[in-house]
């Protein structure tokens, strides 16, 4: 779980789970609550909907079916791309540490593509990969995988210098060096990686579903959005906020057991 759900704030007293899932309850209670009472009332229901419609709604899709595959489309792009990038994101980042002159050479390239708005690139995608699954994940890819190779680099930027000299006063090899000191040292920098590219992910999905498909949450938020259907893009959002906290959820469980695996080494 994250910090919050453990009680462990600084500055406020520890919390249990049950305090913690309280108070969460209470605040979307509330949330929804003044939702409800607003929409019809103080804002006209065409441009927020209501809680009420959008839950029927989604509780419609989901008997249908119709929720599970566009979920399911989106997510599975969006775990395509992540997985592809995480390989190729560390080996980058680890060859950039192994090689600093070509490091200095191309960082300011790497940061020029980094920054570049990367919808600019999704026609060229669309062109050279077509319309099907291949755009959009290489579209998820090219957004996640700089921040593997940034988080990577400066992971193994960050270990101890002295503890690396230590090392090799001992002996130790370069590969149990790296094995044994600096991969245990970047796992934190991977989980923070991992957590800013999960919502990055998601929205390189959505983007490709917006460019062209006929599933998913983006593309079911799209074709609402043309039918003047608010009730329908809200629905589709609150589906995809619900996949990204299950996705965030499940790094945080990766997480514990990767603290769990330092404290052994």
């Amino acid at each position: 779980m994250s910090q919050f759900a453990s009680g462990k704030i600084d500055g406020v007293k520890k919390l249990t789970l049950l305090e913690v899932t309280f108070w969460r309850a209470l605040v979307l209670v509330a949330v929804f609550g003044l939702w409800q009472l607003v929409s019809g009332r103080l804002i006209d229901e065409f441009w927020i909907s209501n809680p009420y419609d959008i839950f029927t709604r989604l509780w419609q899709l989901a008997t249908s079916g119709m929720l599970w595959i566009h979920s399911w489309a989106t997510l599975w792009q969006a775990l395509l791309g992540l997985m592809l990038a995480l390989p190729i994101g560390i080996a980058l980042g680890i060859f950039l540490v192994a090689f600093p002159r070509t490091a200095v050479a191309v960082d300011p390239y790497l940061m020029g593509l980094y920054s570049l708005p990367r919808i600019a690139l999704a026609p060229l995608f669309v062109i050279w990969f077509g319309i099907g699954l291949m755009s959009k994940v290489m579209l998820v890819f090219s957004l996640v995988v700089f921040v593997f190779v940034l988080n990577t680099r400066q992971g193994l930027l960050e270990v101890d210098r002295d503890l690396i000299s230590l090392m090799k006063t001992m002996r130790a090899t370069r590969r149990y060096i790296f094995r044994r000191v600096q991969m245990p040292s970047i796992l934190p920098w991977l989980i923070a990686a991992f957590r800013i590219n999960v919502g990055l992910a998601l929205i390189g999905s959505v983007i490709g579903e917006l460019l062209g498909s006929n599933r998913g949450l983006g593309w079911y938020i799209e074709h609402s959005g043309g039918r003047l259907d608010t009730t329908g893009v809200f629905a589709g959002l609150i589906a995809l906020m619900v996949l990204a906290l299950l996705i965030n959820e499940a790094v945080s469980a990766v997480e514990r057991k990767v603290l769990r695996f330092q404290k052994r080494v």
